[in-house]
């Protein structure tokens, strides 16, 4: 019988037991497809993901990432906690950058020491920019009233690596409020881009933060998913595109992951120059465990 060394890990968490579960697999290489689909099922969280190599392949790491339903080609957590992984566990000298070889190409992680902890950075690749979608029909998805979304924005189509729908509400209440319509929800993405949605708004539970997010992703087994890197990383090319603030730069603090008791902070980062616009984002990783897995 076949064992794993695999990992689990807070992303996005500031403390233990917080932010994203993660699940990371060594030795993925030994695995065929439909056996880490199957693996990834098994564990159930949002996101699971192999180390295909554990050697440097055009200067980083192979590796693949899973929903419970199906295989992606990006996703934030993922990215941040196996770079943790790679680091702490797999890399010599705890390295300052590790690169990931995703399905979008390589995405770099940089690690900057922050008091008692380390925060992970991750540039994700040039942002691209769907269609808008109508408010009425995301109200009916989301079971909210028109005038809880802040019109001045559109509802638009974004990726960094993995498209999300980014909808723009007025107050934390309605953020709080916003359920998901699952039949509306299906009968939406057969004509979308983007599939899961990500909602927002100015407004965080501490008081402390600038932004609160939601998002929702029923179309990869994930009802809500408690703290999203790619989906936070489309939101800040939107609100640098849209001059959310005024300004063609951000840096600030995201909350996500509260309505369902798994509170996380994500650092986003982004500027727009000569129509060219970049984004990082950041968080903090905690491993949990560590154990064999009888595959």
């Amino acid at each position: 019988m076949e064992k794993l060394t695999f990992y689990i890990v807070d992303v996005f968490a500031e403390e233990k037991f917080a932010g994203n579960q993660l699940a990371v697999f060594r030795g993925g290489a030994k695995l065929s497809v439909e056996r880490m689909q199957k693996i990834a099922r098994e564990m159930h969280f949002s996101e699971t993901i192999f180390i295909i190599s554990e050697e440097k392949h055009e200067g980083g790491y192979d590796v693949r990432i899973f929903t419970p339903e199906a295989e992606v080609p990006f996703a934030g957590h993922p990215t941040l906690g196996t770079a943790h992984i790679i680091r702490s566990e797999i890399a010599n000298d705890l390295p300052e950058k590790v690169i990931l070889n995703l399905k979008v190409g390589p995405i770099p992680v940089t690690f900057e020491k922050e008091k008692k902890s380390t925060v992970g950075w991750m540039k994700q690749v040039k942002p691209e920019f769907g269609k808008n979608i109508n408010a009425n029909i995301i109200a009916d998805v989301l079971r909210l009233n028109i005038d809880e979304f802040d019109q001045r924005f559109p509802i638009e189509e974004v990726s960094t690596g993995l498209p999300h729908i980014i909808v723009p509400l007025k107050t934390l209440i309605s953020l709080k409020r916003a359920h998901v319509d699952k039949e509306k929800y299906f009968n939406l993405i057969k004509n979308t881009w983007a599939k899961p949605i990500l909602i927002f708004c100015p407004e965080s539970h501490q008081g402390l933060d600038n932004i609160s997010v939601r998002m929702f992703a029923d179309c990869y087994g994930i009802s809500e998913d408690p703290a999203t890197g790619s989906g936070n990383g489309c939101l800040a090319a939107y609100l640098v595109k849209h001059r959310y603030w005024g300004k063609n730069e951000i840096d600030i603090r995201s909350e996500q992951g509260y309505e369902i008791n798994r509170p996380s902070l994500l650092y986003l980062k982004a500027q727009e120059i000569n129509g060219k616009i970049d984004v990082y984002v950041g968080g903090k990783s905690i491993t949990i465990a560590k154990g064999e897995f009888l595959s």
